[in-house]
C-alpha cells in the first residue's frame, strides 16, 4: 500500500548518495584517457543518473511521484581502480527524495558498467575484478531553505 501523504505540508527536502565501481586498472586508465569505445562513462553516467532519479516512480511500485527540482551526479575517479558516484537530489515535496538519490547513484554506477564491461571480462567472458558497492545514503535534509 502507498502511504498516505495529503495532510503532510510540502517542505523542502534533499538527499545524496553515494557508491563505488571497482574497475581494473586497465579500465579506469581507458577512462581517464577518453578511449572507452562507447564514448565518455563518466559523462553518460550522469545524464543516466538524472534520468533515472525522474523516473524513479516508474521503477520502485510504492514510492511517490514528486516534483524534482534538482539532481545532480558527479562522478570521480577514488583511485587507479575505483570510481566514485555521488547523487544529490531536491525537491519541495511531502515526502523525502532518499529514493530517487539512491537510484540515481545506483543506475550511473551500472551505466558505467554497461559502458567498460567489454574491457572488464576475463577469457571466460565474467567479470572478476568488476564489483559495485556500498551505495548508501551519506545525508538528507527536512525544511531549512
Amino acid at each position: 500500500m502507498m502511504v498516505d501523504v495529503t495532510a503532510k505540508p510540502e517542505v523542502y527536502r534533499e538527499a545524496t548518495a553515494k557508491g563505488r565501481i571497482k574497475l581494473r586498472s586497465e579500465t579506469v586508465r581507458l577512462i581517464k584517457d577518453g578511449l572507452v569505445e562507447k564514448g565518455d562513462p563518466i559523462y553518460v553516467a550522469k545524464i543516466a543518473g538524472i534520468l533515472a532519479a525522474k523516473n524513479t516512480p516508474m521503477l520502485i511500485p510504492l514510492c511517490h511521484p514528486i516534483p524534482i527540482t534538482n539532481v545532480n551526479v558527479d562522478v570521480r575517479v577514488i583511485d587507479e581502480n575505483t570510481l566514485e558516484v555521488e547523487a544529490t537530489v531536491k525537491s519541495r515535496a511531502q515526502t523525502g527524495v532518499e529514493m530517487e538519490a539512491l537510484v540515481a547513484a545506483s543506475v550511473a554506477l551500472l551505466t558505467i558498467w554497461d559502458m567498460v564491461k567489454k574491457y572488464e571480462k576475463d577469457s571466460e567472458g565474467q567479470y572478476p575484478y568488476t564489483l559495485i558497492q556500498g551505495i548508501h545514503v551519506v545525508k538528507k535534509e527536512k525544511g531549512g531553505i
